[in-house]
């Protein structure tokens, strides 16, 4: 419970912080940088968003639609024993650094190296640096998506990348790469369901109904993926599906 509380705590004072940057009577502002957060509460702000940024990649980047095509194509290919998770993980967060890349240098450049060099305050970091992964998220999010969460918020405001909110367009965006992944994972399965059909009907034909479908077809799969440069297809395929970012 105590665990539980203290969570609960840091949530409130992190969103505090994030959302309004000029709580100056909090002790929050260095009294010689006006504008400016205190060291301590930078380091304060560093390691608490450290324990956010599983949620933070999953949510705001190409994670979510990397990870479960690669779950489709190890679960459609029988692999599942002969790929660890762990791996595909790993390819999928590296995928997601290249991809995000040139959007992490727009942060960078904008944001991150103005507020260190103390050109602009914390707040006009947080606003430049927010700008871009909302333009991100506003062109991969679908129209219907996006519709659905602004009705259900109630949002009246115009409808663009500056103007939505990030709440509202983090959970429209998470939606739309669902339905992303979701059609390219029925595209991947349908060469390796054909192979299973055909298997299975050679087996029947042949009076072997006994022998699973599975352990024949496994090999062919394989060869499949290795002919038609399988992974290559699809990392490909997947970086074009974001436009090139």
């Amino acid at each position: 419970m105590k665990k539980a509380f203290y969570r609960v705590c840091m949530l409130v004072v992190l969103a505090i912080v994030l959302i309004d940057f000029k709580v100056s009577a909090l002790g929050i502002f260095s009294d010689s940088n006006e504008g400016f957060i205190s060291k301590n509460v930078e380091l304060f702000i560093f390691f608490t968003l450290l324990t956010f940024l599983p949620m933070l990649i999953i949510m705001t980047t190409s994670f979510t639609r990397i990870v479960i095509t690669f779950a489709f194509l190890k679960n459609a290919s029988g692999l599942q024993n002969a790929i660890p998770s762990m791996v595909l993980v790993g390819l999928s967060i590296i995928l997601t650094f290249f991809i995000m890349m040139p959007i992490g240098e727009k942060i960078n450049n904008d944001a991150i190296v103005p507020y260190m060099n103390k050109d602009i305050s914390g707040k006009e970091a947080y606003d430049r640096g927010v700008i871009p992964i909302k333009e991100f998220m506003f062109k991969q999010t679908r129209k219907d998506d996006l519709e659905l969460f602004l009705e259900l918020s109630k949002y009246e405001g115009e409808v663009t990348s500056e103007n939505v909110p990030i709440t509202t367009l983090m959970s429209s965006f998470a939606l739309s790469e669902l339905k992303t992944s979701f059609q390219i994972g029925f595209l991947i399965f349908i060469p390796f369901l054909i192979i299973d059909m055909v298997v299975a009907s050679i087996l029947m034909a042949m009076g072997m109904m006994m022998v699973s479908p599975a352990i024949i077809s496994l090999p062919f799969k394989i060869l499949l993926i290795v002919l038609v440069d399988g992974w290559r297809l699809v990392i490909k395929s997947l970086f074009m599906s974001f436009g090139g970012v």
